[in-house]
Parts: structure tokens; sequence; C-alpha cells
């Protein structure tokens, strides 16, 4: 068995009791963090002493940003940023060989900020991803993406009326790039084994996770030799009822 997981921790200073707790309950081969809102350098390493994991840490300073890997199997970190783009120099992407498989950690641009510039980003960013994955699917490769993909993809991801048809998370557009790297072969995880009722992610802060007013935008996408293996996957809602919690909830994945 090989289980990975990826958390939008909303700031890995503020939630690295959290991610303890998670690595105890689920004790995940590999987890992949976004959001960690910290430099490379600030990045807590001291909390997981003793835990079996290593750690890379890829952050961004300004408090923005930032992506990480946790593994307690050996990985080789394969790429620190997203190719197609030179000038940019977000920390959103991370990628690792391990276990036979190329798997990357993404933090994908929200695109409701800055405009109309903000919302072309986000596409861009998700066009680099999609040709990101088909290069590898092109050799064969067994290919996991997992992360914040800050998109709904059909209407069944959000609660009814929670977000207006104009926002970057449900637009269009945005739908019809996640839909590109679906039909290159990729699997979303949870809509294959939940395809009538794939749980939420995401709770913003206030009433809404007690109401169940969320949107699904954390995935795991899965290339056809890795989704032949799924037998288990699910979101860990119970990272989003602790005290001081992000406002995402965990998802894992296992293989055989």
């Amino acid at each position: 068995m090989l289980r990975l997981a990826s958390f939008n921790v909303n700031s890995i200073r503020r939630r690295a009791p959290h991610v303890r707790r998670l690595l105890e309950r689920h004790q995940p081969d590999l987890l992949f963090l976004q959001e960690l809102k910290c430099k490379t350098e600030e990045f807590p390493a001291t909390e997981f002493e003793g835990s079996g994991y290593r750690i890379q840490a890829i952050g961004q300073p300004g408090g923005r940003n930032g992506v990480a890997v946790l593994g307690r199997v050996e990985f080789e970190i394969t790429g620190d940023a997203l190719p197609g783009e030179a000038e940019d120099d977000h920390a959103r992407f991370v990628s690792i060989r391990a276990a036979g498989m190329e798997a990357a950690g993404i933090y994908l641009p929200n695109g409701n900020s800055g405009g109309e510039a903000g919302f072309q980003y986000k596409l861009r960013w998700m066009e680099r991803l999609r040709d990101w994955m088909a290069a590898r699917l092109d050799n064969f490769m067994p290919v996991a993406v997992l992360g914040d993909f800050n998109v709904c993809p059909t209407e069944a991801d959000l609660s009814p009326g929670a977000l207006p048809a104009t926002d970057a998370l449900v637009h269009p557009e945005s739908r019809a790039r996640f839909r590109a790297m679906t039909h290159l072969g990729m699997t979303d995880s949870l809509r294959a084994l939940h395809p009538g009722d794939a749980p939420f992610t995401y709770w913003d802060y206030g009433p809404a996770f007690n109401m169940n007013r969320g949107l699904r935008i954390d995935h795991a996408l899965l290339s056809p030799e890795l989704a032949e293996r799924l037998t288990g996957c699910g979101v860990d809602t119970v990272a989003r009822s602790e005290d001081q919690p992000s406002d995402h909830a965990p998802v894992w994945v296992e293989l055989r």
C-alpha cells in the first residue's frame, strides 16, 4: 500500500501541530503541503524532528504561497517550479520521483485577485500544468498531482449559491482547463470513488463548516496506471474541526 496526502495549511507556522496530528492519524508515505506563508528557511522543521519524515520546503518572501513535501519513503526532487514561464517566481509547485512514479504538489493560483491579469495568470498556469502532465503521460510515466487546484470542477462541487458564476473558481474557462487535464487520462480520485457525493475540502471561516457550506477545490489526479491501483480516497474533516484550523481539510488517497 502507498498512501498520498495533500493539505493546504494556510500558514505552516500556525498549523504545524495540525500537520503532526495528521501524520499520526494517516501515516501517509508522502504528504504535500500548500500555502506555507513563509520563507524556505522559516519552515518549522524542528516541529517534525523524530517523526521519521524527510522535509523539502519551497517558501517565498513576503509571506505568500509556498509548498512542501514530507516523505517517509525515499524521494528525489525533480522540480521546484512549474516550467513554461521563466518570470513566474511564485512558490506553487514541487515535483518528486518516488515509489516508481512522479508526483507533484501544487498550489494553483486563485485567479480572483489582480483583475484580468490575475485571472489570465491562473489560466496560463493551468495550461502549463496540463503540458507538464502530458509530457509525462506521453512517456508512459505513472503520475500523481495533488494539491489546491482552486477550481470547483462542476456545480456539484460547491454548495448552491456559494460563489457567483463570475468567480475564478467556477468560471467556465477554469473548468475547461481542469477538464483538459482529466481528458489526458488523469482520474479525479475523489469523484471516481464518490461519484454522487464527493465531499467538500474547503469551508470559509465562521459558520460554513458546521453548515457544510463548502467547496471541493483540493484534488488528487492520477494517471491510468495509478488509478488502477486506487483503493481509497477521502477528506480528513477532523483537521477542519480542530481548534484554530486551516480553512481547508486534507485529502488522502491509497494505492495498492
